[in-house]
């Protein structure tokens, strides 16, 4: 089910390319993190580090391509990366988990709305049931676009400084 690439219009009249990543990408995808801000990057991992390390960028880059993909979303005026995103189903593709980071300069763009609508397709067309985000309480800002896409929260069991916003599909 692997997509080569699709362009993703964004609220904003941005075209975002957006394609699976590849091992090529490892560099390109470190340099993405580097770019965003320390709270951004603490809570797509949930730790505080001020690089993200080739460990940490394993699972994105070495995926397989149906329960698990990466996505790159690059500005195609630009070519510069501007979001990723994660889409990690679950064996029997019941839920899917998502993830996404956008630039702090292409914030408040439809970039983050895009992405997660997106993902959400990605999700849907695999079958699963549920689309999933665990964040961190304190992200209000993915939390209200998530809300706002129709994601209700539920507790995180074991985590109050977390919680699930999640989506079910007809």
């Amino acid at each position: 089910m692997s997509i080569v690439s699709v362009n993703l219009p964004t609220r904003s009249g941005i075209t975002l390319e957006v394609r699976p990543v590849t091992e090529a990408d490892e560099p390109a995808l470190a340099a993405f993190f580097d770019r965003i801000t320390d709270e951004d990057r603490r809570f797509r991992f949930f730790a505080a580090a001020e690089h993200v390390g080739h460990e940490q960028l394993k699972p994105l880059v070495h995926t397989d391509h149906f329960r698990t993909e990466s996505w790159l979303g690059i500005n195609k005026g630009s070519g510069e990366i501007v979001a990723s995103g994660l889409l990690a189903c679950d064996g029997p593709l019941d839920t899917a988990e998502v993830a996404i980071a956008v630039c702090a300069n292409h914030k408040g763009k439809g970039i983050g709305w895009a992405m997660l609508d997106f993902l959400a397709r990605q999700a849907e067309a695999r079958s699963c049931r549920r689309v999933i985000a665990i964040e961190s309480r304190g992200n209000h800002a993915a939390i209200e676009v998530e809300r706002e896409k129709g994601f209700r929260p539920e507790p995180f069991e074991g985590d109050p400084t977390l919680v699930i916003l999640s989506k079910t599909f007809h």
